[in-house]
């Protein structure tokens, strides 16, 4: 066995792209590539002195098969090494400045050994993709006018298979199981909780190491393509989690990669994140942009994902982000310069280049224009989470219902900045781990209020501007916090008040679906209406929710287990409102108060509308009309 150096994928204009920051395709260049007669192996090093790969195809001997640096100044280090088969695992053995050996994974390695193992494995990833249909048809599903409803996995906490120790689900496994559970309930997107390779399995993959290879825990790279292939036949989409903002210590890593701080700032108070005891990319060099860029790049083109979900925008922005050292910038700033360049960058390539995807930016703070164009000042992002809705709502929902009249103001701030952004609500798993309790647990009361509050919670999210999001066991109201080393508690369903909870959301998807305006103008101010929010005693609040075609969908949302009778709402058309959804019907857990199929406009002016209903608000619930228009018949029959 022996090493050629006569080979190379990479061009003089690569090397150009690369040390520039442009390169969004490293992938095809650097790594491990396979072929028949062998496989070639690009490294960069720059402040190595020597590099030699090992593995399954020499024994293991460190020092036999040595890579030979380009004389281009890249610092990369390449080779092709006859004899290497499929399936073979190897390392990197790295001679560094400061006089010792480490040995690393490849960094653009498309499959790794499953922890704790760490070495890469020569492999291939092609594959006989069967979702051009979807493809076609994606820009118009992952339109902001569209409806878009995410459900939240954790692929190793799902579902598990307790009769063969507690293991978790393949790839393929639960690609059908996932399938038809997410279209029965409705969702029309599946966000996974980052697959890319992390060892430590309790980090829930935001410790990365392998940014090219999805995890092996649950199969091969082939297996986690057919994962996608099948949500995607079955017409879901499918968001990944991805972790630009940092990286683990692990030393088989990236961290100190070649003796130096080669992909993280040299300088601590901007390259180490105290919140997670990682280290934090270096935006400002040319090569570690791009192989960020290529690495978002490549879970785009190569798994035909439909987004990004990118984490921990905010740390990314600030230099003084959980810092109480840090350094400014050139200005004298506090915003990383370099890291919001990269963003938009990654935002105007991945747009580029894949039509119809989206990317959704984690961002917690105010910084302005996150999903607004790169062309008009914006950081490029298609969504931005409402993590502000987020915190409102919960620390409201939370309350007793007879002190919420004193916290009404955390129910109407939102619409203030609701179209400042493209915003998704999420209800992730942030929100139910680390002693947060559950989403039921949060809400206050007996079990039947419990309950009651979070159909409300549901009915009230459903109907705010904004695409929804719901982290996997919230949908029928698991008891206990999420618990990344178990199922979800399945069982409950046996119960009906949970099986209401998941009837009620399956119901919400549907209604969000088939009513433009639900979901046609979420992220436009001309999509909503306040009819009132004043009535801050009753913990009452009235909005209308409008398309462009004239569709109009009136919500009342009642905050407190007293029923309202005779509740008077003024609306803008006579005619026949039809009740098209109760949170508190007995199908749901319910008491069954409500307005009996719909209510009549009556011709009296209220609420600065010409016309007005006289409602039945049953308690801790949410009632939703709509406008049928004035000559419809409103009774149903049998």
């Amino acid at each position: 066995m022996k090493v050629l150096y006569d080979f190379s994928l990479i061009t003089d204009y690569d090397v150009y792209l690369f040390r520039e920051g442009s390169h969004c395709r490293l992938y095809e260049k650097l790594g491990c590539h396979f072929f028949e007669d062998g496989a070639y192996f690009a490294l960069w090093a720059p402040h190595a002195k020597q590099v030699f790969v090992f593995g399954d195809f020499n024994g293991w001997d460190k020092h036999s098969l040595p890579l030979k640096r380009r004389e281009d100044g890249s610092g990369i280090w390449e080779g092709f090494v006859e004899g290497v088969k499929k399936g073979q695992r190897y390392k990197y053995h790295l001679y560094t400045s400061w006089g010792y050996w480490t040995d690393r994974a490849d960094p653009f390695g498309f499959f790794h050994e499953t922890p704790p193992g760490t070495a890469s494995i020569v492999w291939d990833i092609g594959y006989q993709w069967q979702d051009e249909e979807w493809l076609k048809k994606r820009k118009d599903i992952n339109h902001h006018k569209a409806p878009i409803s995410i459900y939240e996995v954790h692929l190793g906490s799902w579902r598990r298979v307790p009769e063969e120790g507690n293991r978790w689900l393949s790839y393929r496994e639960l690609a059908p199981m996932l399938a038809q559970y997410v279209k029965e309930m409705g969702f029309t997107h599946v966000e996974f909780l980052p697959i890319i390779e992390h060892p430590f399995y309790g980090s829930w993959g935001y410790q990365i190491t392998g940014y090219f290879a999805p995890t092996s825990r649950y199969g091969t790279p082939q297996d986690f393509m057919y994962l996608i292939d099948y949500l995607h036949q079955q017409g879901i989409g499918v968001i990944l989690d991805w972790v630009p903002s940092h990286f683990p210590t692990d030393g088989h890593g990236l961290a100190y990669f070649d003796g130096t701080h080669l992909y993280e700032y040299e300088d601590w108070r901007k390259g180490w994140h105290p919140d997670w005891n990682s280290y934090i990319f270096d935006y400002g060099k040319g090569e570690v942009r791009s192989f960020l860029l290529s690495s978002a790049h490549f879970w785009l083109e190569k798994y035909h994902a439909d987004g990004l979900r990118v984490d921990a925008v905010a740390s990314m922005l600030y230099l003084d982000y959980s810092r109480k050292e840090w350094v400014p910038n050139q200005y004298g700033g506090r915003e990383n310069l370099e890291a919001i360049d990269f963003l938009k960058k990654l935002n105007v390539c991945l747009y580029r280049d894949f039509e119809g995807i989206q990317t959704i930016a984690e961002e917690s703070t105010a910084f302005p224009m996150v999903s607004r164009p790169v062309y008009i000042g914006g950081l490029g992002f298609g969504f931005k989470w409402n993590m502000g809705w987020m915190n409102d709502t919960l620390f409201y929902m939370s309350k007793d219902p007879i002190y919420r009249k004193y916290h009404h103001n955390q129910l109407t701030f939102s619409i203030w900045y609701a179209f400042s952004e493209n915003f998704i609500l999420p209800l992730s798993h942030d929100e139910v781990v680390h002693g947060k309790g559950s989403l039921i647990n949060k809400m206050p009361g007996d079990y039947w209020q419990k309950f009651a509050n979070l159909r409300l919670l549901f009915g009230y999210m459903w109907t705010h501007p904004g695409k929804k999001l719901l982290f996997m066991g919230g949908e029928f109201a698991q008891w206990r916090e999420w618990n990344h080393e178990e199922s979800l508690d399945w069982h409950l369903l046996d119960y009906e008040s949970h099986k209401g909870i998941q009837r009620l959301v399956k119901d919400l998807n549907r209604l969000y679906r088939e009513e433009k305006a639900l979901h046609e103008l979420d992220c436009e101010p001309e999509g909503f209406e306040w009819i009132d929010f004043h009535d801050w005693e009753k913990s009452i609040i009235s909005y209308l929710r409008k398309s462009s075609d004239g569709d109009l969908v009136l919500v009342v949302c009642n905050f407190t287990p007293v029923p309202r009778f005779d509740y008077r709402i003024g609306v803008p058309r006579e005619g026949f409102w039809k009740e098209i959804l109760n949170t508190d019907s007995y199908i749901y857990g319910g008491s069954n108060l409500g307005n009996l199929g719909g209510v009549y406009a009556e011709d009296i002016p209220f609420h600065n509308r010409p016309y007005s209903l006289r409602l039945t608000l049953p308690p801790l619930a949410v009632v939703i009309f709509k406008w049928v228009g004035r000559d419809s018949n409103p009774r149903p029959t049998d």
